[in-house]
C-alpha cells in the first residue's frame, strides 16, 4: 500500500527549498514550455487568470509575457513559494496569495482561465481541486493543467518495494490518466482531452538523485516512519537494486510521466 500523503510536510518541504527550486527542477521547465503551447492553441485571450500551485512564478512570468494585459493571481500552499515568486514577478501584473488548491479563497466564476503545472500529483484525491478550479471559472472558461501521472519515478518505487520485507510500499502515489478524466468528468468539466508524455532525467547515482528530490521540494511526502526511506540498511538496498536493475554507463534514469488536460467549464450556466 503507498504511503499517505502528509500536507504539512508537503508545504514545509516546498517552503524549504523554494529558493533553490529553479535551479533543480528541470522536468518541471519543460512541463511549463508545453503547458503554453496546450493553451495557446486554445485560442484564449484571457483577461483574469488563475495559476494554482504557482510555485516560484515560473509559468507566471511566461504567461505575463504572451498576455501583457491580463490581470493574473498565484496560488500555492507553501509561503516560501509565494515570497519568492512575488519576487520574481516584480511589476508585472500578477498577486500571489499563500492559499490551498482544495480550498480557493476567490468568489465563483473570477476567472476566464485557470492553469496549474506539478501541482495536483501533492493531493490525496483530485475531486475537490478539480471543483474548486471549476468553481472559479466563469462559463466558457478554461482549465489547462499537467501533473505527474502514475509512471513517474517507477525506477525508485520498485526499487524500494525490493528492498523492503514484503514488498511494502512508503513511497508517493501518482494518479493515472484514467483517474485524471474520470475527475474531471465527475466535477462536471466538458469537452476533456488528458493524454500524458514521458520524461527521462539522468542523474550519476541514486544519492544523487534523492539529493535532486530533496532539493525540489519532493524528497519525502510520506507520514514519518520507523520503516521510512531513512533507515539506512534499506536504503543501501534500494540503492543497489536501482543500480543493478537501471543503471548504466551514462547514470541512472528517473522517469517522469506527465499528464496533461485541458477542459472548459459549460457556457450554459
Amino acid at each position: 500500500m503507498a504511503a499517505e500523503i502528509d500536507r504539512d510536510k508537503v508545504r514545509e518541504s516546498f517552503h524549504r527549498q523554494a529558493t533553490d527550486y529553479d535551479r533543480h527542477a528541470v522536468v518541471q521547465g519543460r512541463v511549463v514550455e508545453k503547458l503554453l503551447g496546450l493553451l495557446q492553441a486554445e485560442g484564449v485571450s484571457p483577461a483574469r487568470l488563475l495559476d494554482i500551485g504557482a510555485g516560484t512564478g515560473r509559468l507566471l512570468a511566461r504567461l505575463t509575457d504572451l498576455y501583457p494585459d491580463m490581470d493574473a493571481v498565484g496560488v500555492d500552499l507553501a509561503p516560501g513559494m509565494c515570497q519568492t515568486a512575488a519576487e520574481n514577478l516584480a511589476g508585472r501584473r500578477v498577486r500571489m496569495v499563500n492559499a490551498d488548491a482544495e480550498s480557493l479563497p476567490f468568489e465563483a466564476e473570477s476567472f476566464d482561465v485557470v492553469v496549474s503545472t506539478s501541482t495536483y500529483q501533492w493531493l490525496a484525491t483530485l475531486d475537490q481541486a478539480f471543483s474548486e478550479a471549476r468553481r472559479v471559472l466563469a462559463p466558457g472558461g478554461v482549465f489547462c493543467f499537467a501533473l505527474f501521472g502514475e509512471r513517474t519515478l517507477f525506477e525508485l518505487r520498485e526499487s524500494y518495494r525490493a528492498a523492503v520485507e514484503g514488498g511494502g510500499d512508503r513511497t508517493h502515489s501518482f494518479f493515472p490518466c484514467a483517474e485524471v478524466s474520470a475527475a474531471l468528468e465527475r466535477t462536471g468539466f466538458e469537452a476533456a482531452r488528458v493524454g500524458s508524455e514521458l520524461e527521462v532525467e539522468l542523474h550519476p547515482d541514486v544519492p544523487a538523485l534523492l539529493r535532486s528530490l530533496k532539493r525540489i521540494g519532493a524528497g519525502s511526502t510520506a507520514p514519518a516512519s520507523g520503516r521510512g526511506l531513512a533507515e539506512r540498511r534499506v536504503m543501501l538496498e534500494m540503492m543497489a537494486s536501482y543500480r543493478s536493475r537501471f543503471g548504466s554507463e551514462a547514470g541512472v534514469p528517473a522517469t517522469y510521466e506527465v499528464v496533461y488536460g485541458v477542459a472548459r467549464k459549460g457556457g450554459g450556466e
